[in-house]
């Protein structure tokens, strides 16, 4: 049997943050961790500390341009606000099929870094929050760890506000839901 990290999907992002000087520590899970509260349950992190990395597409003649936006685990991207930011009125979020095709990874696993074509990643700043972020890496079961600086570093990312906004009401609802600290 393979060891998890020897996976080609893993290896590709490993491999591509090799390229730019840094050693990622991946962290492999016997269960999936494909949606960005399970991740955070299996590593004991808050439901912020994870990135999730969405497939948007902008359409082309010559096939849809993928972007990959990357958005702290509670947030979701405002799609008015990718467009302004990323120039492109026609933007849409990605199908299951394009987003794999295009990045070269399932949804759940997908990572910040390793596609299989060159990609615009746009970053929200919200990850900013914490010192440290866990990302997938290449396969719903793993994840790695990363400052959010080396993560825009890795992912050649532009870094502009995506998210929605999210009303204070709402963030103390989430508060109040975690209980205690």
């Amino acid at each position: 049997m393979l060891e998890p990290t020897s996976h080609p999907a893993i290896q590709r992002v490993l491999e591509a943050a090799r390229r730019k000087g840094v050693t990622l520590e991946v962290t492999t899970f016997a269960e999936s961790t494909h949606t960005a509260a399970e991740a955070a349950e299996a590593l004991g992190a808050q439901l912020g500390q994870i990135v999730k990395s969405l497939v948007f597409v902008v359409p082309r003649a010559d096939g849809p341009e993928p972007v990959v936006c990357l958005v702290s685990g509670p947030d979701r991207v405002d799609v008015g606000r990718l467009a302004a930011v990323a120039g492109e009125p026609d933007i849409r979020r990605a199908t299951a099929r394009e987003a794999n095709d295009l990045t070269g990874f399932v949804i759940g696993g997908i990572p910040p870094i390793g596609h299989a074509q060159r990609t615009r990643v746009i970053m929200d700043p919200g990850l900013d929050r914490y010192p440290l972020v866990w990302a997938a890496a290449g396969l719903p079961t793993a994840v790695f760890p990363v400052p959010p600086a080396t993560l825009r570093i890795l992912a050649d990312a532009m870094v502009a506000p995506i998210a929605e906004e999210r009303l204070a009401a709402d963030v103390e609802a989430e508060a109040l839901a975690r209980g205690p600290a």
